[in-house]
């Protein structure tokens, strides 16, 4: 049974495509965050996406048609603690430069981090639609309910 996720290494321009959707989906979360002036805002973002994308790709080039059921899923994993680390390392970064006391700052700059891996993942997978879609809905929660919440706090 052929693999689903396989992609001929000679389809440069199906790699390309999957590269930029990548870029193109950690520089909508990655700009919202630049224009918040956080510290981990476009180019941060977009490293991120492309990177999971590439890592995801690595796995579909080099595995072929032999490659396991799970070896995807493996590199997910991976990928998702590995990213777990840059948001930890956000959420300590923030809290360490407001005072002595312990303030847990960063949180929602570490979640978007960890979801620009994931939308790298889909467009590396081939799933630009997933990514698009999943890079809107993003943008979406952290412009809407930002108003939200101040508008909660105000009142």
């Amino acid at each position: 049974m052929p693999n689903t996720y396989y992609l001929a290494t000679n389809d440069w321009l199906n790699i390309s495509f999957r590269l930029c959707i990548a870029l193109l989906t950690g520089a909508m979360i990655g700009l919202e965050r630049q224009i918040r002036h956080k510290p981990a805002g476009l180019r941060t973002h977009m490293l991120v996406s492309l990177g999971s994308a590439m890592f995801t790709l690595i796995i579909m080039q080099t595995e072929g048609l032999q490659a396991s059921p799970d070896a995807l899923s493996r590199v997910v994993q991976g990928i998702a603690a590995g990213v777990g680390f840059l948001g930890a390392g956000e959420i300590v970064r923030q809290s360490s430069q407001e005072s002595q006391q312990l303030q847990i700052h960063g949180l929602t700059s570490a979640a978007a981090i960890w979801v620009s891996a994931a939308l790298g993942i889909a467009a590396g997978s081939g799933l630009w639609q997933l990514g698009l879609i999943g890079a809107m809905l993003t943008f979406l929660v952290l412009n809407v309910f930002k108003r939200l919440e101040k508008h909660q706090k105000n009142s």
